[in-house]
Formats: C-alpha cells, structure tokens, sequence
C-alpha cells in the first residue's frame, strides 16, 4: 500500500497538511493509510495494530476533517467528536496532540475531561466555553451524561459526528463494559465509530457488535521489517515492533536490585528509562530507595492510586531528556512518551499480552528502542512462553555486574526512616500477592520462590507477618536484630503521633488504635489469596446448587416448605465430629494435609460400614 500522504485516494485540507508537515511525519504509517480513508468514507472501522504503530493520527486526522466538511459549521456548544481513553495519561497525551492541529483550525474548540480535576470546573468550563470535541476517560464522561441539573451534556452530543474508543481492550480490562455500554445509550445511531486496540479479544469483539454498524476490520501485521494491512479480518496477531531488541537477564533474587543499579549505571545517566513493576506498594518503595541509589538520575514514579502528583510526574518525564520513570501497567498502554530508550520489567507481567504492551513503549514509530525483562532462575521458562504465546525471541544479555553494597545502603534508608520500612514491607507483601494471580501460573509458581532470598533482595530488615510465609523455609533471611521501635519516622508529626503510642504501648502491652474501625481490622484473621478464591468459589458453587435445587422444585411441583428430616444420635454424633474437625482448622490446631488426611479416613471408614 502507498505511504505517501500525497497519494491518499480522499482529499485532505490545507490546515491538515500543514501540522502533518510541522510535526515532521513524512510518511503515512499502516494504520493510518488504512483507516483515514474508510472512516471520511462513512465506515465504522474496528482496528487493531501493534503498540507504537500510530493509531492517534488514524483517528484525529479523520475526525478534523469530518467537522470541518459540515455544511453547517458547528455552533459553541455543539460536540461533533468524543475520544474515550482509558486513563488519564493518554487522554492528556491525545489531547496535546490534537492541540496541534488545532492551532491551524478556527472555530473548532476540545476540552479534556479526566479524573483528578474538579467536576464543577469541568462544568462551568463547558458551560462558559463549550467544546467541539471531548476527550475523556470514561468515568467522567459518564457522570456529566447523568447531570440534568447544571449541564445539559445530551443535548451538546446530538450533533456527534465520530466518536473514537481508543484503547478498547485496556477500557475493557479496567471493568469499563458497563460504563461503555451507559454512554453509548446517550449517543446518537447515525455517527461513526472507530475501535482502536493492540487486541481483538472476544469482549473487543462483542463490543464492536454493539457500538458498530457493519465495521470494516482493519489488522496490522508486522513481521520482521514488512508490514502487511487486511481488511476484512478480525484474526490476531499481536507481535512487537520490528524496530525493538529486546533482552532478557536472569540472576539471583538476592542480587536483582543491585543487578539493576549495576545496568542503569551501566547505561548512564543521559538515557530515558521506563521501569515496571507489578503492584503500586513495589513502585512506592523502590522509588524511594532508588532515589538515593541513582543519586545521578531524575527517578520519577507513577501508579494508578497517585493522585496529586500523578499528572505532574507524566508531564515532568515526558519534558525531561533523560530520567528513570518508575511505575505499574497504568503506563503500559497507549501512552507515547519520546525518545524512551530502555523499557526495563522488573516482575514479569501479570499476562504475556501485557508484555507486549510494556515493550511497546519504546521503539515508537520506527525509531529503534530496547526491553529488557529480569528473570529470577525459576522464571527461565518464561521465555519459551513469550516466544510461543507472543512470538516474540528474547535474547540472552549477559547478567550486569551487581553494584556494591546496595543491599546495605537499602537497610541503612530504612533504618533512618520508618516509613521507607512500612513501604518495603508493603511491597515484599504485595509481590507476593500478585505472583499468585499471573496468567502463566504453570511456569511462574509461588511455590518455586525461596521466600528468604526474596526478602534480602528486596532489603527488608525483618519478614512480613503473612500466611504465605507459614511452614516455609526462610533461613536464607538474616534480620536486623535491633529494637524496631527505635526506628522513627522522618515525618515529625507521624513520629509524634507514634511516641505518644509507643507510650501507651509500653505501658499497657496493646497498641492504641485511631478509631474502632481500625481495630477490627486489625483483629480480623488474614488468609493467602488463593484462599480467599477457593472460598469465593466454594461459595458461589453452593449458591448455584442451591438455585438449581430450588428450580427443579418448582419444576416438580413440591413446596417450597423444606421437609423436615429425622436425624438419628449417630448421625448427630457425626456430624458433631466434623464441626469440631473444620473448627481446628479454622484456628490453625490442624494443618490443611491433617485435615484432608483425618476426614478422608473418617469418610473411608464410612464406606466401609456402609458397605457391610
């Protein structure tokens, strides 16, 4: 297919030409020569590329120009184009993007509509200025749908021309299917949609169904330097862009932050680095140490629970040259950051197709990029996995040298400041929550982890008290023997709320709690996450047994009024039995394996009576 913008078989205006021009993108890249076309052609178009393939123009550049080839100019309040992003990073990031053509474009006006800003300013500001286009993340756009009180937002989105899901499979993920389904109702029939995504999975699927008519399906494939474009075809083939290298290392657990520390140096300090980890705790704590260990680095962090400096830290990174950005897979998506070097994963993610999109923050465009994934030796099979699931071959780098006495340095900011050790236990406990739920669980295994050499890495002074760690075997761990009361917070008013405690404490032998909440809470009984499944499991099996039972009732007419059944002492005696057995289990008397083995003889014995 012909890249040129020259020869694009639909008419593009001056002011579209000249921002393409400014912005310096010579050429058309797959996706865009593929949609911008169907969708001024008055297609519904569901696309999917890979990461980094320029989805933002295929939308923008066909939504310009469908409001400014209205034969009636819209007025101020009148909204001809919605974007929905999946967060609020990505939303800002297409907002800017489009302000570029806009500079260019008289009488068309956009508004960004995300979280962390006040409704009410987003309601007086549309009020008093109006807009043209919304870009928005689903939930806020949804709550102003719902106001009938201060703001007519339903009579704006009449005049809706094109309304662009950007990311769709990331809003799926992220539990936005009903949300999806409450705007899509406020929407008028006769517009086109445009479906954006790096995946076609089945809810993508049902939600084309739903909010397309008679879409034309494009699908990107790109295999080693040639890219290829089928419309016509919802088949998937997710890869990464042929531009990136992509590595993989593995070393100890107790040597993987210094591993890291050694690598960055390595790279030096004039290169922009994006650095995943699979839980918020994870990027809160070793933001913090790696603060003082890359003294030399601007270290910036995000995840999805920041919310003041959330946006702040986004802009500061995507200004800075350089810089270590150390966050969760709420930057995994859609999110385009220039000149990324290195995308390092700490923890592999929770899916291979999350790979993918973490790797594809770098090497966007065509320009050459690097990922690097850090395996511990229990994880080695993890790259035959990405190769069969993702097609993608990691190549071997050889382990960084470890950096000196990192390990040391982490203990020694923890014993200076009790919160940094309130948050690396936070994580320690996390990390492992989260391995338990990967989508690869046959290869990434809990039980493979050696929880004490886990610890070290991770510079704790003491283990976390948790369930998992029960029975395991942590002699690998040495603890800080010192008095960890002693450690006080840096904070002064946190450290004088814990004294006045700590006084109480001393003298009574319990730990005062602010409020009664808190204390149940920390009465409450905590269980490992696997289970806590099985037992939401167990529980909705017998609510389905109990509504089929119920069914087949009905269907036989008998009364709803349960019979009453004759119970004789052995059978009560019995029965007896086994709610003392699951009691003991309960308060820990019994192990899991006790427990199976004393009810299966108990029910062997059962059988054998049964049977004489």
């Amino acid at each position: 297919m012909e890249l040129n913008w020259n020869k694009l078989d639909v008419k593009l205006s001056a002011s579209t030409k000249k921002t393409i021009h400014e912005m310096g993108f010579e050429r058309m890249t797959p996706v865009q020569a593929a949609c911008i076309p169907l969708l001024l052609k008055n297609k519904d178009v569901a696309a999917e590329a890979v990461t980094g393939s320029g989805k933002t123009l295929a939308f923008i550049i066909p939504m310009l120009e469908l409001l400014q080839n209205r034969s009636e100019t819209l007025k101020r309040h009148e909204v001809g184009g919605i974007i929905i992003s999946p967060t609020r990073e990505l939303a800002t990031q297409t907002s800017r993007v489009l302000a570029y053509f806009l500079h260019h474009v008289e009488h068309i006006t956009q508004m960004l509509l995300i979280g962390g800003n006040s409704v009410s300013a987003d309601v007086d500001c549309f009020k008093a200025k109006g807009a043209n286009i919304l870009i928005a993340t689903p939930g806020r756009l949804e709550d102003l749908l719902m106001r009938k009180c201060d703001i007519n937002l339903p009579a704006a989105v009449k005049s809706l021309e094109l309304l662009v899901l950007d990311e769709a499979d990331r809003l799926l993920d992220l539990g936005f299917e009903k949300t999806l389904t409450t705007i899509l109702q406020y929407l008028p029939r006769q517009r086109r949609t445009g479906l954006f995504s790096a995946t076609q999975t089945k809810d993508v699927v049902q939600l084309v169904r739903a909010g397309l008519r008679n879409p034309v399906f494009v699908t990107i494939h790109e295999k080693c330097h040639n890219k290829s474009i089928d419309t016509r075809s919802d088949e998937v083939d997710l890869s990464t862009p042929s531009t990136l290298a992509n590595y993989y290392t593995v070393c100890k657990p107790e040597e993987k932050l210094a591993t890291l520390v050694g690598f960055l140096r390595s790279q030096g300090s004039h290169q922009k680095f994006m650095l995943f980890f699979s839980t918020c705790a994870c990027v809160e704590y070793f933001a913090a140490v790696l603060k003082v260990l890359l003294a030399e680095f601007q270290v910036f962090a995000i995840h999805g629970r920041m919310k003041g400096t959330r946006c702040k830290d986004f802009d500061s990174f995507q200004k800075a040259k350089s810089g270590v950005l150390i966050c969760t897979d709420v930057m995994g998506r859609g999110v385009d950051i220039r000149d990324v070097n290195w995308v390092i994963q700490y923890d592999p993610p929770k899916s291979a197709a999350a790979f993918v999109h973490r790797c594809g923050r770098t090497a966007r465009i065509g320009n050459q990029g690097s990922a690097l994934v850090m395996l511990l030796p229990t994880e080695d099979a993890y790259v035959d996995f990405i190769y069969r699931n993702q097609k993608v071959h990691l190549v071997e780098m050889e382990t960084p040298l470890p950096a000196a006495d990192t390990l040391s340095c982490v203990r020694s900011i923890q014993l200076k400041d009790r919160a940094v050790m309130d948050k690396a236990l936070r994580a320690f406990t996390s990390h492992i929550h989260a391995y338990s739920r990967y989508e690869c669980n046959v290869i990434l295994r809990l039980k493979d982890l050696n929880f004490g050499t886990l610890a070290t890495g991770f510079g704790l002074l003491k283990l976390p008290k948790m369930p998992e760690l029960q029975g395991k075997d942590v002699s690998d761990f040495e603890e800080v023997h010192i008095d960890f009361n002693s450690i006080p917070y840096m904070d002064r008013q946190r450290e004088r709320i814990r004294q006045e405690k700590l006084k109480i404490y001393k003298k009574t032998g319990i730990w005062p709690k602010s409020d009664q909440k808190s204390k149940r809470r920390s009465c409450r009984q905590t269980e490992p996450w696997s289970l806590s499944k099985q037992h939401r499991m167990e529980r909705k099996s017998k609510r389905d047994r109990r509504k089929i039972k119920k069914q087949q009732q009905q269907d036989s007419g008998r009364s709803k009024c349960k019979r009453k059944r004759n119970l004789c002492q052995e059978d009560i005696d019995e029965l007896a039995k086994d709610i003392a057995l699951i009691k003991k289990l309960k308060r820990r008397k019994i192990s899991q394996e006790e427990f199976d083995d004393q009810f299966d003889a108990k029910n062997r014995e059962n059988s054998c009576e049964s049977s004489e």
